[in-house]
């Protein structure tokens, strides 16, 4: 397991860099455009601090960093008028769909090397592991 989370970091970091449309983001900041990007929505400053495992200032600033790069665009959350809802901009969705690209390309390769009785072991063998690790998305 260890090799796999090395080496999934290590994908990640590669697709950062080498993805079409990167913006050269930082993990954390790759880690909020993640979540931003699960919901059209977006999410509150709040929420993302929680996600990306940062202080709520902190991911006040990297948001805004990320809105002064046309990432991401930050406005008052019509639930909660006191509260900043970020969202991603058209720009931050093509980037984050062109790093999930580029990620999920290299993995379909791996796999294709798979024989077919690897590849039904694995898919179970993953779905257990991914379901264990939801708690940490």
């Amino acid at each position: 397991m260890e090799r796999i989370a090395v080496a999934a970091v290590a994908l990640t970091a590669r697709a950062l860099v080498e993805a079409d449309g990167g913006a050269d983001l930082t993990f954390p900041q790759w880690r909020a455009v993640v979540v931003l990007g699960e919901r059209t929505d977006g999410a509150r400053i709040g929420e993302v601090a929680g996600r990306v495992g940062v202080t709520i200032p902190a991911t006040s600033r990297l948001l805004r960093r990320l809105e002064r790069r046309g990432l991401v665009a930050l406005g008052v959350d019509e639930q909660d008028r006191r509260a900043t809802r970020a969202r991603l901009t058209d720009r931050g969705l093509a980037v984050r769909a062109a790093i999930l690209g580029h990620r999920q390309a290299v993995l379909r390769e791996i796999v294709a090397t798979l024989s077919d009785p690897e590849r039904l072991d694995l898919a179970d063998g993953l779905v257990a592991i991914a379901a264990g690790l939801d708690q940490f998305a």
